[in-house]
């Protein structure tokens, strides 16, 4: 414990530039005596740290103190690295020099595990080039005109103010600020089909964090075959799947109650099975006849 104090006391003072005793005490929750001891021990290890009296005093760390490697335990160290590594992968900057300076400095290698592409499958340039654009535009509030594919078969202009950048569910989004609707919006990446940075600027704001839900969702049972276990893992979660004698699946899992929910069942082809609602099987079975009458020989 008393190890663990010493190392958050140097950060702190490296941050701050200095402390008095009492500020230290009722940070670390511990006495100023303590604290005193804890500047014995850590001027005794070597650490260039002293204690001034009188009214403009504290404790302070030398001005040219830097920390070494052997402050940082081997669990951190890694942690710094794959900061880095997610850097480089996420945001397109180049740290493979500071990766080598700083492995070299903690004499550990460091594995470049992470590779990240926001491109779809196929040669899709564009949807790196539309992340980076979203991601400048939220780093610098500037307005964005967007052509966006909405789910409910509208394609429009729409000009938004983009907050941050979101992976949800296999999918990209900005959440954002809607000029149009006046109001907060999640736009999917693969949607938007045309986008420009404005020169308008906005005012810094907060995407508001939503408490609960206000969609209505219905607890759904399907049945699907063996064959489709490769998709039923992808979309559900175990504890969602049942798995029948036979090898057949069973999915009982809340779903939202709206169109979306049609067209997903209708992704697996005949093979999606309503066992309840009675009404989803119904509509499931309407829609699907009339994409048999659009398409029949």
């Amino acid at each position: 414990m008393q190890e663990s104090r010493l190392f958050k006391i140097v950060y702190y003072l490296l941050e701050k530039g200095q402390a008095t005793a009492p500020e230290l005490a009722k940070k670390f929750e511990v006495s100023a005596r303590t604290i005193y001891r804890d500047i014995d021990a850590l001027s005794g290890a070597g650490i260039p740290i002293y204690a001034e009296a009188g009214r403009n005093g504290g404790i302070h760390l030398m001005n040219d103190f830097v920390l070494t490697r052997t402050v940082l335990s081997e669990e951190e160290k890694q942690e710094i690295l794959t900061a880095l590594q997610g850097l480089q992968a996420t945001q397109s900057i180049d740290t493979s020099d500071t990766l080598s300076k700083l492995s070299a400095l903690f004499n550990i290698s460091s594995e470049n595990w992470l590779e990240v592409d926001f491109s779809r499958w196929g040669d899709k340039p564009n949807d790196n080039e539309k992340f980076e654009l979203l991601k400048s535009a939220v780093i610098h509030r500037k307005c964005v005109k967007i052509t966006y594919a909405a789910s409910c078969e509208t394609i429009s202009e729409r000009i938004i103010q983009p907050l941050k950048l979101t992976y949800k569910s296999k999918s990209w989004y900005v959440k954002a600020y809607c000029t149009q609707k006046q109001d907060y919006r999640l736009f999917k990446l693969t949607r938007i089909l045309d986008y420009e940075i404005l020169k308008h600027d906005f005012p810094p704001r907060s995407f508001p964090e939503p408490e609960g839900t206000s969609q209505q969702v219905s607890k759904i049972m399907i049945r699907f075959p063996k064959e489709m276990a490769y998709r039923i893992y992808d979309e559900f979660d175990m504890a969602q799947v049942k798995q029948e004698e036979n090898g057949d699946f069973v999915v009982s899992a809340e779903m939202p109650e709206d169109s979306w929910l049609v067209g997903f069942l209708l992704s697996f082809g005949a093979n999606a099975e309503v066992i309840e609602p009675a009404y989803l099987r119904d509509a499931l079975a309407k829609q699907a006849q009339l994409i048999y009458e659009k398409n029949k020989p």
